[in-house]
């Protein structure tokens, strides 16, 4: 049996067209958004003479910055209290925001509806509204000048957390509840054995959400820790350094890039988990 070639069909010139756009596009996406961190990256591996200077490539490579990050600035108690405040403010968040969403999702009450719309508004809502009457109730509470402001109400939910959860809760089948209620499970029962290992991803999502915004929070830390350093974590030690140093820009960019790395790798361990989580959260009602 005599072998036939296969050729593959060339490509119209249209579809060339259309490919080389497409591609093109992505690649100015990609190099606008590497950029800025390439330019951070670079410059932290610069003297403070070079820095901010035509010279773009570090001539020669200096990690005195980093050296000096240690030295200059309390890092390793700025990353303990940022994991501290991101850490328990993501635990107590689904702790208070995963039953709730449950009931939400799957329980029929009274008054439901009108609690849903409450947290849609309270989602909306800008934080400066209620910033004022929040920091005087933690200040005759004496809790001032340390994070508990901002983990602690994470006991009582988070809005966004609580209508993410939600949807996603929408998204699996009834059909699964009703059989564990036929077998005689309990609410809970079904919301631990069911509902939370099918809904890993959206659970997850959410978590990771929180936890970036907790690493991330400047407004907060300001708020209720800047006459205590002590309680400084990452984001607002780094703000106050750079209005205290900006003229040493080499020192400035290898703080942010030690600042970075701990959410770029857990973004990139987590992003299959975290995609997921988001696309399959549905908008059902």
């Amino acid at each position: 049996m005599s072998a036939v070639a296969f050729r593959s069909k060339p490509r119209s010139p249209s579809k060339v067209v259309v490919w080389v756009a497409e591609h093109t596009l992505l690649a100015l996406l990609l190099v606008l958004f590497a950029a800025p961190i390439v330019f951070v990256a670079l410059t932290s591996f610069m003297t403070n003479d070079q820095a901010l200077t035509a010279t773009l490539w570090p001539n020669p490579w200096s990690v005195e910055s980093y050296i000096e990050a240690f030295q200059r600035v309390p890092l390793l108690r700025w990353f303990a209290n940022s994991a501290l405040y991101a850490i328990l403010a993501t635990v107590f968040m689904l702790l208070s925001s995963v039953p709730a969403a449950y009931a939400l999702s799957r329980l029929r009450f009274k008054g439901a509806n009108v609690i849903f719309l409450a947290i849609v508004v309270a989602m909306l809502l800008p934080p400066q509204i209620t910033a004022v009457p929040l920091y005087v109730m933690w200040v005759k509470a004496g809790m001032t000048g340390t994070l508990l402001p901002l983990i602690l109400p994470n006991l009582l939910g988070d809005a966004f957390s609580i209508f993410l959860l939600r949807q996603f809760f929408l998204t699996i089948p009834r059909e699964y509840s009703d059989a564990a209620r036929v077998d005689g499970a309990s609410e809970w029962g079904i919301l631990t054995r069911v509902v939370i290992p099918m809904a890993k991803p959206g659970i997850a999502a959410a978590g990771l959400f929180l936890f970036f915004h907790s690493w991330n929070d400047y407004y907060g830390p300001l708020l209720y820790t800047s006459e205590n350093s002590e309680w400084w974590p990452v984001a607002f030690g780094l703000a106050t350094f750079r209005g205290s140093h900006s003229t040493n820009w080499g020192l400035t960019m290898a703080i942010t890039m030690l600042v970075m790395i701990p959410v770029v790798l857990i973004f990139f361990f987590a992003q299959r988990v975290f995609v997921e989580g988001i696309t399959l959260t549905g908008v059902k009602g």
